[in-house]
């Protein structure tokens, strides 16, 4: 039974049971600071098991897509060493918010693993929380599982928390004996006394209690189930292999490795260790790009980053040193792609980000090999400093164990407290910046808020005015029951027209009412799913909770936002049509002032292609297509060809967004009738984000009108200061620049033969003095023009011929310091190392050639000090 065919009995047995089917999130876990990525099946589901969230199902399956590569789950050093470590991983998993309990799972997981994939119900062990009788007991009645393949263990193997506070319980492990299972040979003792001999693969947690901030555990009202089992620990076992790596999960990728190295697979333990390390990261890196993410110097990007780096380290180990991990992608989405079908979308992208970033790598490394070579050539000892060592890990990206195999054939070792030391540091470091990223954890005060009275009835599509009831009023975080005049403060209402910031759309602005109290509310917030918060002050009266009020947005700043938010939806389209497919946002930020798009796309976009895409975003405003919004389910959706974004959220209704034929989006933001009601677009700037990711930002409508006007007086101020019409404008600025360069060079000589009195350095050589044989010349002249130096210090060295010749320019407030060396003495003299002493002299320091080297400073009263020192080193 292949991977793929399990993956589908799975979700088609618990489709039976009455389990919604939902599709794999990102890997980026949606609006979730506390996590980098998704690393488990339920992490999506965590606002429904919490009561955040409503859908309207209440049981689930899906395949999820997890990576466990940092944290406490960070399983990176030992993926490729053992047989079932894994970066990227599929669990498999069925969830119950508040409908079936323990007997339900139990019998699922029984009758699923026993019945539908045939697994001998012999070689089966459970494991249950030593307080859970009642778990033990339904085991025993309603499955028939025997008591002596059932072990009751403490609170640390066997209960499951989502955190110090919040819904846990105990859990059911399900293990298999390996013995058994791959040797005929029952294994002896049991999973808690040889657990090298059993394997996990089923974990059902029964979520049945509320911890407390006091540790105390109440019932929950309606207990849940989170069960998860990982595809490929199961396919091992259906597969009878001894390793998840000779599933067909991952052998073809090890394949492709082996054939594209020429290493055999099997033939040494050490290079088996680097063919699956490939294999895995390969599985790692190339989801994570179709997610979205790209290699960076932080946060995800980074891992990301030491994922591939690692994995190009083992390939180095098999003599691979030319660009060669990313080829192995088109084997993988070949695998993956009938149950991934993005990931075919996105092919030549991830080709693209994989193989810049190992070319990118294969230079850096060179640079690091280049560092280890200087720093060991004049070091004494056999052991390599740590903090350097650690600098070549931080700065290019060489992991730990690539040093230590560099310096191991040079008979030396990493000292690793050193090394310890400065990670530790780092790691300090990083997680204050990921604290402090902006994104701080949601209040209780507004997930209480959403408990207690409800979420916010959003009207805001159909008006800008509505009348509703205070429902909530918070000043400075806490609740409070009414504000007076000149107090800042939050409003939660029943119902409201107000847009809270989401989707890069900024909130909007406006006006608050409640008999003689009037609020001016100038953002409008989200802090949790579905609570709208009205940020504000009151400028008249008094508001109390309770209050009837009248909301109403402003009209302007709300307009002029949507003009720029569906002129966001067609430059992504236009992106999309003129660079390609591989175009995905990876950002986005909407005002009523201006737009800016992030976008994956790996080059500075040329003043063509600029212009390319602005005309055709003005081409669709112009055709004046009319805008449709429509709520739909999220599979008919993205049948009908919506786009979507990675680490956006959504749930089973989903609102498209469809500008005539041009553009379809998913997208809970607010936009106009037709595309002709823009008007007008400009872009006014293109840069880079990060690597791969580029940024538009551009301006519509009068603000766009504003800028062409701003554009049209400037360009007639410059005609009218260069005495041009502004047609023949660029053709005077030419000639007025050919004529600028042409003064500045006859300055510059005129300088430098006043500085040689006339005669081109040629008077100075009266001044030169025979040092043990060698000719030397110094010279002292005043002089502030560096270009105006460095040129008569060349006539100097070529009238003077062999010698060293020495040249101080005074200027109002610094010294300048030319020293050159004929070619016939640079064995001997190094015009770099006399710069290194005498530069201090003056204050300043500089270097060179050992034919020329210059220096500056700030001290003049030294000068011929300087000038002394110079003569005393011949």
């Amino acid at each position: 039974m292949t991977g793929n065919e399990i993956r589908q009995k799975f979700l088609k047995y618990f489709e039976s049971k009455k389990h919604h089917l939902v599709s794999s999130s990102s890997l980026v876990p949606f609006n979730d600071p506390t996590l980098f990525f998704v690393n488990a099946g339920m992490v999506p589901f965590k606002n429904l098991f919490t009561g955040e969230e409503k859908h309207d199902y209440t049981r689930a399956v899906s395949s999820q897509k997890c990576m466990r590569v940092s944290g406490k789950h960070n399983d990176l050093e030992n993926v490729g060493r053992t047989p079932r470590h894994h970066t990227f991983f599929e669990m498999l998993g069925n969830f119950s918010f508040g409908d079936y309990f323990k007997k339900e799972a139990i019998v699922y997981a029984w009758e699923f693993l026993t019945e539908t994939v045939k697994i001998p119900a012999d070689v089966l062990w459970v494991t249950v929380f030593r307080e859970d009788f009642e778990a033990e007991k339904l085991w025993q009645k309603e499955v028939n599982f025997p008591q002596k393949r059932m072990i009751r263990l403490d609170e640390a193997d066997n209960f499951w928390s989502m955190g110090e506070v919040g819904p846990c319980g105990p859990c059911s492990e399900i293990h298999i004996d390996l013995g058994a299972t791959l040797k005929s040979k029952p294994s002896p003792g049991n999973p808690a006394t040889h657990p090298d001999d059993f394997m996990e693969i089923w974990n059902l947690v029964f979520m049945q209690f509320e911890r407390t901030v006091k540790g105390a555990q109440t019932p929950l009202p309606k207990p849940s189930i989170d069960t998860g089992m990982g595809l490929e620990r199961l396919a091992a076992v259906l597969q009878k292999k001894n390793s998840n790596y000779e599933t067909d999960l991952f052998f073809p990728l090890i394949h492709f490795f082996s054939k594209r190295t020429g290493v055999a697979y099997g033939k040494n333990p050490e290079q088996d260790v680097s063919l699956r390390v490939l294999a895995d990261h390969l599985r790692a890196m190339t989801f994570l790009i179709g997610d979205g993410v790209l290699p960076s110097n932080e946060g995800r990007g980074y891992v990301l980053r030491r994922i591939m780096r690692r994995a190009i380290r083992h390939g180095r180990l098999l003599k691979m040193n030319e660009p060669f991990f990313y080829e192995g992608v088109k084997t993988l989405v070949a695998e993956m792609r009938a149950a991934y079908p993005d990931l075919e979308k996105n092919q030549e992208f991830i080709l693209k980000a994989a193989k810049i970033e190992e070319e990118n790598f294969l230079e850096t490394l060179e640079k690091g090999l280049k560092m280890i070579e200087e720093e060991t050539s004049h070091q004494k000892g056999k052991i390599f400093d740590g903090a350097t060592a650690f600098k070549l890990y931080d700065t290019f990206g060489f992991p730990l164990d690539l040093t230590e195999i560099i310096l191991a054939e040079k008979g030396m070792s990493v000292d690793k407290t050193r090394f310890d030391s400065a990670m530790e540091d780092q790691k300090k470091r990083a997680r204050a910046a990921w604290k402090g990223s902006g994104q701080e954890k949601v209040g209780a005060i507004y997930q209480q808020l959403v408990q207690e009275k409800g979420k916010t009835h959003f009207v805001g599509y159909e008006g800008l005015e509505a009348n509703s009831t205070i429902v909530a009023l918070i000043k400075e975080g806490n609740p409070v029951e009414q504000a007076e005049n000149g107090v800042e403060v939050e409003v939660i209402s029943n119902d409201s027209p107000f847009y809270g910031e989401s989707g890069g759309q900024v909130g909007d602005k406006g006006v608050i009412t409640s008999g003689k109290a009037k609020l001016e509310i100038d953002d409008t917030q989200k802090p949790v799913d579905g609570l709208i918060v009205h940020q504000g002050k009151v400028i008249s009266g008094l508001i109390k909770v309770g209050d009837k009020i009248h909301l109403q947005v402003n009209l302007v700043c709300r307009r002029s936002t949507m003009l720029n938010h569906t002129a966001t939806h067609i430059l992504h389209a236009a992106l999309r049509e003129l660079l390609g497919d591989h175009v995905k946002q990876a950002g986005s930020l909407v005002t009523p002032e201006r737009l800016r798009f992030d976008f994956s796309h790996f080059a500075a976009l040329t003043r063509e292609e600029i212009q390319k895409i602005e005309r055709r975003v003005n081409e669709v405003i112009q055709a004046n297509y009319v805008v449709t919004k429509e709520e739909h389910s999220f599979d008919e959706a993205k049948k009908k060809g919506a786009t979507a974004f990675f680490g956006d959220k959504y749930g089973d209704r989903v609102r498209v967004v469809t500008i005539g034929p041009y553009s379809m989006e998913l997208c809970g933001g607010t936009h106009l009738d037709a595309s002709g009601e823009i008007g007008i677009f400009k872009i006014t700037s293109e840069s880079s984000v990060a690597s791969g990711v580029r940024r538009i930002e551009a301006v519509t409508g009068m603000k766009a009108i504003a800028l062409f006007q701003e554009m049209e007086a400037l360009l007639g101020e410059l005609a009218s200061l260069l005495k041009s019409s502004p047609e023949e404008l660029s053709l005077k600025i030419k000639k007025t620049s050919e004529r600028i360069r042409e003064l500045e060079q006859e300055i510059t000589r005129l300088k430098s033969k006043v500085a040689s009195g006339g005669g081109g350095g040629s008077d100075y050589l009266q001044n030169v003095k025979e040092i043990k044989g060698v000719r030397f010349l110094s010279i002292e002249i005043e002089m502030d023009d560096p270009k105006a130096l460095r040129e008569f210090s060349d006539q100097v060295k070529s009238r003077l011929g062999s010698g060293i010749a020495v040249i101080a320019a005074k200027g109002a407030d610094k010294v300048l310091l030319i020293v050159t060396v004929s070619a016939d003495l640079t064995a001997k003299y190094n015009a770099g190392k006399i710069i290194s002493e005498i530069a201090p002299i003056v204050g300043g320091k500089g270097g060179g050639r050992p034919d020329m080297a210059q220096a500056g400073g700030p001290d003049v009263s030294k000068l011929s000090e300087a000038l002394k020192k110079a003569e005393s080193l011949i």
